[in-house]
């Protein structure tokens, strides 16, 4: 019962927030975009809030005082499609994500997507991903706007950690920002573990020091997916 209560909220709130975010497009369109995101972020930082809370899901959320001042790229581990509202919700503002290009085919999710500034990769195009988290960087730079990425690509439904993949952080070592490996430990349990019923969890999110990236080297730049792998590996145990 939970969780037809939770879909049925889930795009419920979304029909209700349908006025606001035709606003946020009026704003966009007419090069507002500040008081854009001065609408988009506190909505959906409420949206993701409510789903948690809806869902059971308790989050225990510490080193937000690792967060340097500036565009950063975070990068979390990813256990659960709960990440996501996790992340919204909880960092110290929601940022963008890094999305597979599936996600725009959702009404709705893809309007707010955009709003917020996320980026759509297609994963079996290769020059298309070049590009898209080419003007990432470029965003992060002119708009000084960070970005969430999850460089397994998908899911792990578990405590595993698969490998990073060192193209999702081509966006942070393009515009030379910090990259901050994020933990979190536990989202798999509130959806995936129950065979994609929802259940209440508990879940714990770590915010690990920043990692720079300017004048970082060529072989370091090449381990970069391997280094922060291991940091979030070794902060689970």
């Amino acid at each position: 019962m939970r969780t037809i209560v939770w879909f049925l909220y889930f795009w419920g709130y979304l029909l209700f927030a349908l006025p606001q975010m035709k606003k946020a497009q009026r704003l966009e369109a007419a090069g507002e975009l500040d008081a854009r995101d001065a609408l988009v972020e506190p909505r959906i930082r409420s949206w993701a809030r409510s789903l948690l809370k809806l869902a059971g899901v308790k989050v225990e959320i510490s080193g937000l005082e690792n967060i340097p001042e500036g565009p950063v790229v975070f990068v979390p581990n990813h256990q659960s499609y709960f990440d996501i509202p996790v992340l919204l919700a909880w960092l110290d503002r929601p940022y963008p994500l890094v999305s597979k290009q599936e996600v725009k085919k959702l009404p709705l999710i893809r309007q707010w997507m955009e709003l917020l500034g996320c980026v759509f990769i297609d994963r079996d195009n290769a020059r298309q991903s070049v590009s898209a988290l080419g003007e990432a960087a470029r965003t992060m730079v002119e708009r000084k706007r960070s970005l969430i990425i999850f460089p397994e690509g998908t899911r792990s439904r578990g405590e595993t950690i698969g490998e990073f993949k060192n193209g999702g952080f081509r966006a942070a070592l393009k515009a030379g920002v910090p990259v901050v490996p994020v933990v979190i430990d536990g989202t798999y349990r509130a959806m995936e573990a129950n065979h994609m019923w929802i259940k209440p969890a508990a879940v714990k999110v770590q915010v690990l020091e920043a990692i720079p990236t300017a004048g970082m080297s060529r072989e370091e730049s090449k381990e970069i997916g391997e280094r922060v792998r291991g940091l979030i590996a070794e902060a689970k145990q």
